[in-house]
């Protein structure tokens, strides 16, 4: 072996798995399970169900990889390996650095214990020393809000009171490896920004983060590179943006049909916020003036204009928008934000508590499509609310042009 594939399979990657398979055995009946103890060698007694088969991949320290998939691919099986809750079947995975993991918050607490006893077993089970957990405690009861009740039962506990407490012991081991399975934040309002806010330090300081999630803008937003799993097997890994966007494609054939009445009941109807969050209150659309939740277009002629309207805790940066529009199977066509554009809504919310954009000669071609509103925190990053598939766009046209979108063009 030379010396650059020794420094790779060493302490020089702070991920690596090789060949690494997982494979459950599945019985059915609890008397099979006898069966092949007794008879293991001459006759099988149950299915064979491989979670995992023959993943590589090497994820270097500081990296941001985010790992996507349908349900049942294999992720949840895979984070479980990299944290040693779990014993691959064949093949190794190599960890260099301390753990914190973000999977099952709080699945070591004992009912019986108070909060404050829980935070210090979890502490030391996730490998600090006494001296380190008596350095955070405070620190640790203050981030989760609940010093009034550190010291009660934790079964007398809120779930939420729970899961703040949970995060909290997991995000103060001050990992070098950060694991998430599936949410950047836990918690409503005001503690589910401030989560946010701490795994985004985190990954500001370089650390190692596997994040997990079914939010394909999310990856595509934070992730450095994604791995695809499919059925157990790496279909892609690269540049997260390009994973993403292969996999989307995978993802058309949803049924997405709703009516006016459906539509409606995608906005929040609370109108007032909640400390440290945002919320839409209203989105409103119209062609030509015409407005409605279901509207008819002429392609390359009609000028779409959306109204929304948000509340948000005026202690916070002010958020952004994004629109999306996808087809009626699911498969996003186009997005535009605030963000991206640059565009500042304060002065907007300070005019008449309204933000509207249009989209003149609507470039969109014969066919059925949704909008759908996404309200962001300031990086755009961390999404406080969304209105999915909130306006349905039906577009008529003359020509027989072909596809989705007309590109603009000219002719030389």
């Amino acid at each position: 072996m030379s010396f650059e594939s020794a420094c790779m399979s060493s302490i020089c990657v702070a991920i690596q798995a090789q060949n690494l398979s997982k494979c459950y055995q599945l019985y059915n009946q609890p008397i099979d399970r006898l069966k092949q103890f007794l008879w293991h060698s001459k006759r099988k007694y149950f299915r064979e169900i491989w979670a995992l088969r023959d993943v590589d991949f090497n994820i270097m320290p500081g990296e941001v990889v985010g790992i996507i998939g349908r349900n049942g691919s294999g992720k949840s099986t895979l984070l479980q390996l990299v944290c040693g809750t779990l014993t691959p079947t064949n093949g190794e995975i190599i960890v260099n650095g301390r753990i914190a993991a973000l999977l099952e918050l709080g699945a070591g607490f004992n009912p019986e214990f108070s909060g404050r006893e829980n935070v210090l077993i979890s502490a030391a089970i996730m490998g600090l020393s006494q001296s380190e957990i008596a350095a955070r405690l405070e620190a640790i009861i203050d981030f989760s809000e609940i010093r009034d009740f550190i010291d009660q039962p934790v079964k007398t506990y809120s779930s939420g009171m729970f899961m703040r407490l949970a995060f909290s012991v997991a995000i103060s081991v001050d990992p070098d490896i950060l694991i998430i399975d599936e949410a950047l934040s836990v918690g409503d309002g005001a503690f589910a920004r401030k989560s946010f806010d701490r795994i985004m330090q985190l990954k500001n300081a370089g650390k190692t983060i596997l994040f997990c999630s079914h939010s394909i803008y999310q990856v595509a937003a934070i992730c450095d590179r994604a791995i695809w799993l499919d059925h157990g097997k790496i279909a892609m890994i690269g540049l997260a943006g390009d994973v993403t966007n292969h996999y989307s494609q995978t993802l058309i054939g949803a049924d997405h049909l709703i009516t006016e009445n459906t539509l409606a009941k995608n906005v929040s109807t609370q109108h007032s916020p909640i400390n440290g969050m945002a919320r839409i209150t209203d989105v409103q659309a119209s062609v030509d003036g015409i407005g409605g939740t279901i509207l008819q277009a002429q392609s390359q002629k009609s000028t779409l204009t959306v109204a929304i309207q948000f509340d948000y805790d005026p202690e916070l940066p002010t958020p952004n928008l994004a629109i999306t529009f996808s087809t009626f199977d699911g498969l996003g066509i186009s997005s535009t934000s605030s963000y991206h554009d640059n565009i500042d809504l304060t002065e907007c919310l300070k005019q008449n508590n309204k933000v509207e954009i249009s989209f003149p000669s609507i470039p969109l071609l014969k066919g059925d499509y949704f909008l759908s509103v996404y309200l962001c925190c300031e990086n755009a990053i961390h999404c406080y609310d969304t209105a999915l598939n909130i306006i349905q766009l039906r577009i008529e046209q003359e020509g027989t042009e072909q596809g989705l979108v007309m590109l603009p063009h000219y002719w030389k």
